[in-house]
């Protein structure tokens, strides 16, 4: 071996990789709480009310997810040539998203497609706040987590459950997501600007809570699941109400998505059994 060959530069790495930087970077959501609030509800529905229809559906959902990111990179002032590259991620997305949609129709029929209308309009109105910019407000968020969280619905009807019984799986995972949304925004808030509101996450808390104690007594729900949104309640009050040191966004992110997980595994358990 000679010493120029020994000491020829290495190869450049393969072509591949900074493309797939730049796809994560275009349809990876920054938000950290996204996607505990996305995935979760998904996770609910496909453990409670596992159909082939709703195997289908998740994968469909979960495209529409990675969507949301590049379309607001289309519609923005950066460059024209990353602009392009958001058109054509969502183009992808919106394709697989498409596909895994009418796959599930196939198998499911079109009757518990009706369900996915409120998600529907909750996106839309997200959306709506999220192409100005907005999506951070108060309200996109909202609507952003009720958009997620009312797919069980569907998941259930697919899976051949009654009306009464989907509803109330629904709104199970409604009384998670929207409540949690409001109490870490309210935290946040009070941390960045020492403004203290914690009434709207507090009653929307509550009422999560008694709205599964009726639903647990008129047994279209586990009474674990009126337990666990009881037990969220009382850390809506214990973060709200009583002094502490303040959470940093990512630490309270992080904490939330491991509330959420063993949420969806009692809730899922609980039903199943």
């Amino acid at each position: 071996m000679s010493v120029g060959t020994a000491m020829a530069p290495l190869p450049p790495p393969p072509a591949s990789q900074p493309a797939l930087s730049a796809w994560r970077d275009l349809v990876m959501p920054r938000e950290h709480g996204s996607w505990s609030l996305a995935l979760e509800p998904l996770a609910l529905g496909l453990l409670v009310a596992p159909s082939p229809a709703g195997a289908l559906l998740a994968p469909a959902v979960v495209a529409a997810f990675f969507a949301r990111r590049p379309l607001r990179i289309a519609g923005s002032d950066g460059s024209a040539v990353r602009r392009a590259a958001a058109r054509r991620a969502v183009f992808v997305c919106g394709a697989v998203a498409g596909v895994f949609f009418l796959a599930a129709v196939a198998l499911g029929g079109l009757a518990w497609t009706r369900w996915l209308a409120p998600s529907a309009v909750a996106g839309a109105v997200f959306l709506a706040f999220d192409l100005r910019r907005g999506g951070r407000e108060e309200p996109a968020e909202i609507a952003g987590s009720a958009a997620f969280a009312f797919l069980p619905v569907a998941f259930a009807t697919a899976a051949g459950w009654p009306t009464p019984a989907a509803l109330a799986v629904g709104l199970v995972m409604l009384g998670r997501s929207v409540p949690t949304v409001m109490t870490v925004r309210a935290c946040l808030r009070r941390a960045k600007t020492g403004i203290a509101r914690p009434t709207p996450a507090l009653a929307a808390a509550a009422l999560a809570f008694a709205a599964a104690g009726v639903l647990a007594g008129l047994r279209l729900v586990p009474v674990t699941a009126a337990v666990l949104l009881g037990l969220l309640a009382v850390r809506s009050g214990v973060l709200l109400v009583f002094p502490r040191p303040e959470f940093r966004a990512r630490t309270l992110g992080m904490t939330e998505a491991a509330i959420g997980g063993c949420f969806i595994f009692c809730a899922a358990a609980a039903w199943r059994l």
